[in-house]
């Protein structure tokens, strides 16, 4: 509208002109109250430019707050971001297998004898035919000779047995030892679990490998006089240098073995299963879920809208100062032609 003026203004100056002379004219034949000249179309005018100005302050507050707002995401969306790096998330996944690579059961039996070892399957043990007598020896073992790894002076005896690894067709080992010895309340055979029987076997320096092994994992007991069933699960875990560490997770269930020999000694037994839980490994790794991607593009958005609202901003404050000179040009213009 104030252009639509200043054009028409600019058009038709010959008008204005006359208007002029005509105001001369009358100014000087007849004398007006000071209260009647030009009241209506100038105050009129002034309003609708006080609103219009004090619309344009209200809009600049708003995008200043809005700015405000932007600025206050941007700094939460780094925070957020940064505490993210700080705190990954524990990630679970499960890979199902049908064969794992047999792991290595590292016995310690002490002075107890192993009397014999079979492989089974379908999760079927046949009644022993002579308990306590030796028997078949079916499995893959190995006898090793190290000294313990926190005291480098007491020299330690491992029997290391190949563990199980079809697991389709539930493979499982069965062991049975026998202690002759009574003067014990209580006999119990520590065993240990590690990964792989074959890189067991293949290694140069095995006492090295089982002094690395028994530091790295952890050793459980079975005791004598039960059948004691342990089922295994696999544990991976990714390190964030890259590396994986391997572990054992097992859920052990004892039964107590009824001893029908015709001449039951005072000598103990020990029986043990060896079985895979289930066919799924288990990984765990840390992942960062902040995405720097989205950080970005959320980021470059929050900076666009920073920008937008600063140029209107600038823009408001210009079309102010605009219509306050011409409102005040229209003022000196108005007092001219009255005086």
């Amino acid at each position: 509208q104030l252009s639509e003026d200043v054009e028409r203004v600019s058009e038709n100056p010959m008008e204005e002109r006359e208007g002029d002379m005509e105001v001369h004219e009358d100014s000087s034949s007849v004398i007006l109250p000071d209260g009647e000249l030009g009241t209506t179309t100038p105050s009129l005018r002034f309003s609708k430019t006080c609103l219009k100005n004090v619309f344009s302050v209200i809009l600049l507050f708003i995008y200043l707050l809005l700015m405000a707002v932007a600025v206050f995401l941007v700094y939460q969306t780094i925070s957020d971001f940064r505490e993210k790096l700080k705190h990954p998330v524990m990630s679970v996944t499960y890979k199902e297998v049908s064969f794992y690579d047999a792991p290595g059961i590292a016995f310690y039996p002490g002075k107890a004898q192993l009397l014999s070892c079979k492989h089974h399957y379908y999760d079927h043990i046949p009644p022993l035919v002579n308990p306590g007598q030796p028997g078949d020896i079916e499995c893959t073992t190995q006898r090793i000779n190290y000294t313990d790894p926190f005291t480098n002076q007491t020299m330690k005896y491992a029997l290391v047995v190949q563990g199980p690894r079809d697991v389709k067709k539930r493979e499982l080992v069965f062991l049975q030892f026998h202690l002759n010895e009574t003067n014990q309340d209580f006999s119990a055979i520590d065993y240990l679990l590690f990964s792989s029987f074959q890189e067991f076997v293949s290694s140069p320096e095995k006492a090295k490998f089982m002094k690395d092994c028994e530091s790295s994992y952890s050793s459980w007991k079975f005791s004598g006089g039960f059948r004691t069933w342990v089922k295994m699960s696999l544990v991976k875990t990714k390190e964030e240098d890259g590396s994986e560490t391997v572990e054992f997770k097992q859920e052990t269930s004892v039964v107590n073995y009824i001893d029908q020999r015709t001449k039951p000694g005072s000598d103990q037994l020990f029986f043990v299963v060896f079985e895979w839980k289930d066919p799924f490994i288990q990984t765990v790794q840390d992942i960062i879920t902040a995405n720097p991607w989205n950080m970005i593009a959320l980021l470059c958005g929050i900076f666009l809208a920073l920008f937008k609202a600063a140029d209107f901003a600038k823009l408001s404050v210009k079309w102010m100062i605009k219509i306050r000179r011409r409102h005040l040009k229209r003022t000196r213009q108005v007092t001219n032609h009255i005086s």
